[in-house]
Parts: structure tokens; sequence; C-alpha cells
């Protein structure tokens, strides 16, 4: 027998099984009142997202018609993850630190007729055009009524469920298209890796946008956990909601296990979570001392992952292990800042390349890979070269299997578990007058994992100081995307054909580093 994978299957468990527990304890400052009044029982949740799905029959929507959402964490995003795609439509889940420039295209490019958008953000985005759109926090816009029954979807898990998009080697994010199978699949296995139960507490210091969230709205609802909703990163808030919540789990990039470590230093009292609290870091792989720190300043278990939005996203785990329980803090801290194992159902292989270059490239195989890029036939080809997706990172795979990402070969920056493209940045840069060659990289940063270091050739006769070209870059590209260090070079390291070698420009920062990512 063959039952087809569909995202419905999570809410609808968690219905029938957690029907009357409070599912999701929604952020209380959202810029709306809160859904429920802060509290939504899992029946709640339920049928707010089949309202949602009446909805946009009402609104004309038919199946594969996309609908984007740009928002903060809040109840009411994590109710479309099943609302909208439970029901046969793709969601587009946008990073809401985009420029409205950023968003317009992905909006356009993605095809969503639908628009929904945070009521913080009503104003900035006044601009972003769509056939429908609509503002979080007016129900009676968002939902049907109470009554209203949508119209029947037969689950088709190949169907795309989402089009999330992400920074890659070209200036223009790509649209990646998760289906209902990798979703489930990669929910699954992430769960049974963490050790999720309907015991857990989950608290969403990860934006739900961000690879949807790494999967933990399906996970999580599925076992029947509890949702706490964190609408913006603070450290000393996330300790509060910790104590307050009795918090188990959480996902984070290293910048915020950075934020909760400083606001630790002064928090009066008892450590909250300590000896209960799991956190599952990705993004970048985090210096060793702060592996050690989070695991003996807050008595936190730390779980390190690596993936991306194209593998839905979840490839590796590195969790520690019976086999390590002997070793000092420091050693089993080592051991925990590499990639990790294969996931259930993940294959890992290495591609032959140049040492002088980062060695051979990551590649994998699983369930859990993309359909392909959204309207990019060229660029799926190019991901999916004989049947396995190129990750664009440097790796060796250890003799006891564990993955160690060793450079990154695609010209991409994660600093504070955002992509970023080099070539975005370096188009951006280049577009001043003042500039005639520029080259952009990642380099260590204790805070970020990586920031963001640009490496600037003037024009003849021209000149600009280094604050002026980050405002420059403030102003045409999102915050988080601008250089935090500018160098001026007289020239930059070519190849004989004109290329420019960024392994060598990255060289004397990484230098006394085993890898070339942080």
């Amino acid at each position: 027998m063959i039952v087809p994978f569909s995202v419905s299957d999570f809410i609808d468990r968690a219905v029938q099984v957690y029907g009357e527990r409070v599912g999701v304890v929604d952020e209380p400052d959202q810029p709306a009142p809160p859904l429920g009044g802060g509290e939504l029982t899992y029946a709640e949740v339920g049928a707010l997202a089949r309202r949602m799905a009446a909805k946009l029959d009402e609104l004309g929507l038919e199946v594969g018609d996309r609908v984007a959402i740009v928002s903060h964490n809040s109840a009411r995003l994590l109710t479309a993850f099943f609302g909208v795609s439970g029901w046969g439509r793709v969601l587009v889940p946008v990073n809401f630190r985009l420029r409205p420039d950023e968003i317009s295209f992905i909006v356009e490019h993605s095809g969503a007729r639908v628009l929904l958008i945070d009521p913080e953000l009503e104003d900035s985005l006044k601009g972003v055009e769509a056939e429908i759109k609509l503002v979080l926090g007016d129900d009676d816009s968002l939902y049907a009524a109470a009554d209203a029954e949508p119209r029947a979807w037969e689950p088709d898990e190949n169907a795309t469920a989402c089009i999330n998009y992400t920074s890659g080697t070209t200036a223009r994010p790509k649209g990646v298209q998760i289906t209902h199978r990798n979703i489930w699949v990669n929910a699954v296995t992430f769960a049974m890796h963490a050790t999720v139960s309907d015991r857990d507490v989950y608290l969403h210091t990860l934006p739900m946008f961000h690879a949807n969230g790494w999967g933990m709205p399906y996970a999580m609802t599925g076992l029947g956990a509890k949702h706490i909703v964190l609408r913006k990163v603070d450290g000393a808030e996330i300790l509060r909601r910790v104590r307050d919540h009795g918090v188990t789990v959480m996902c984070a990039a290293p910048a915020v296990a950075a934020a909760v470590l400083e606001a630790a230093q002064t928090w009066e009292g008892e450590i909250p979570g300590r000896d209960r609290v799991r956190i599952i870091m990705a993004g970048a792989p985090p210096p060793t001392k702060t592996v050690a720190r989070v695991q003996e300043e807050l008595g936190w278990e730390f779980i390190q992952i690596y993936g991306l939005t194209e593998t839905s996203p979840l490839l590796t785990f590195n969790r520690t292990r019976a086999e390590w329980d002997d070793l000092d803090a420091e050693e089993r801290a080592t051991r925990l800042t590499r990639a990790g194992a294969p996931a259930l159902g993940v294959r890992l292989a290495i591609s032959e390349g140049d040492p002088e270059e980062g060695g051979g490239e990551v590649l994998a195989r699983s369930n859990v890979v993309l359909e392909g890029y959204w309207e990019q036939p060229e660029e799926s080809k190019r991901a999916l070269a004989d049947g396995w997706f190129h990750t664009g990172d440097g790796g060796v795979v250890g003799d006891d299997g564990y993955l160690t990402i060793s450079d990154r070969k695609k010209d991409v920056i994660i600093t504070g578990g955002e992509n970023v493209s080099s070539i975005e940045v370096e188009d951006v840069i280049f577009s001043h007058p003042a500039v005639a060659e520029v080259a952009v990289i990642g380099i260590p940063s204790e805070k970020w994992g990586e920031t963001i270091m640009a490496l600037v050739v003037l024009a003849d006769g021209q000149s600009v100081t280094e604050a002026e070209l980050i405002s420059w870059c403030k102003e045409k590209a999102a915050g988080y995307k601008a250089p935090t260090v500018v160098e001026f070079r007289d020239e930059l390291a070519r190849t004989a054909t004109g290329k420019l070698q960024k392994f060598k420009l990255r060289a004397p920062f990484w230098e006394g580093r085993d890898r070339q990512v942080n």
C-alpha cells in the first residue's frame, strides 16, 4: 500500500491526538492581537488552517497557485504552513529582512497570486504588488467563516508544497521547490535524530521563513510538542522564555547562541534549562569554545547539523554519543563542531577537486533533496547533475563517517545564519562610481560565524571611504548583506584568464584554521 505523504498529515495527527492541548503560545508583542488571545489548542490551529484554505477557495485560488507570506514569527505564519500547502497550494515564505524591491522580485518570479504581509511591514511594503494583498491580523480577510469547509485535495507527495528563495551563486535568489515528500522525510528523520516527543516545548528562535524553520513547524506539530513563538531574537528574552515555558529544544544560528551566552553573564540566579534544553545549531560551524561554553555555562546539550535550503534542510546530524562520554569537555566540543554523520536515508560523496582550492565538493543523495529551482531548468540541471545534489561546499568524510566542511566552493557567505551571495554584494559595490574592481569574501567572526568583507580597487583619481561604501550597500540591498569591513587594495589576485582567485584572497584571514568556514 502506498499512501501519499502530505504536510496535512502533521496537523491532522495533532488535532486527533492532542486536540485539547495548548499547541501554540503566540508572541505577546505581535503588532496585531495574538491569535486566540495568545494561546491556541491544536484543535484551534487545525480549524484556522481549514478556514484559511476555505478563504483561498473563496478568493479563486486553484491547486498549485502560489501564496507568498512576508512575516516575522507568528501563530498566523505557523497556521499558513498547513492552511496553504495542506490543500494543494504552494507557500512562498519570504525573508522579512529583504528590501521591498527584493521582495517584489520574489513575488513576481514565483507568480504568487496572494501576498500576505506582517502588519509591521505594511507601510514599507506598500509598493510590493500582487493580485490579492492581505495584512496578517485582518482575520476576517484571512480566514473564512468558522463553519466553512475547504475543497478537498487529493494529496500528491511529489507536488511542490513550498518555494523557498535562497541566495546562491547568482545575484538574484533562486526559488527552491520543496515537495510534500521532501518535507515529510525531513521532519520525521529530524525529529527522530533529535528524539522529539510530546513532552517537548519548542522555542522558535529560528525564523520560520528560513528553510521552513528547518521543518520544525511540521515535526513539532505532528508529535504534539508545544510551540513557543518568539518574534525577535534577544538573549535575555530567550532565557526568560526558557524559564517561563519550560522550553526543552530550540534551533539557532551561532549568533543566537552568542546572544544567549552574553545575556547569561548578567542573568540573576540559576541559568534556566540546565540539563534540559537541546540547542540545535547550523548555518556555520561555531568555534570550539562556543560549543564548550554552551555545555558548561548554560548546561544545555549542543547538537550540530548541516544542510541547505535545497535539502529541506537536514543532511547530517552530530550529537554527543556514548563513545565520547569519557572525553574531556574540549575534546567533545571539538568533535561536535564537525558537520556530523549522514542523517538516516542520506548518502554523501566527495567529488575530486583541486587541493589548493579546498579539495572536493560535498555531494548528496536523499529524499530531502529539492525537486528543482522554480523556472530555472538550467540551474536545476547543474545542481542535480549525475543524480547527486551539488552542495557547493568543500569537505572531507572521516573514517568514522563524519563530515567536516572545509571550504565554501560557491560564492556564498553564511553570516548570522543567512545566506548572502558574494556576487550580489559585488554588483552593488561595483555600481559605485569610485570602484574599479571588487571581491567580496567571508572572514571569521566570533559573533556571526562569518562576516562580509569587501576588497576594493578604486578607479583612477577616485576616492571613497569605508563608511561611505557600507552605507551605499545598505541603501541598495538588505542591511545584513552589507560588508562590515572594507579594505582597499592596489590589485586583486586573478588567474591568467582574469578570474578572481578568492581562495587566495581569503587565505590570510583564515590562517591557522583547518578550514575556511566558521
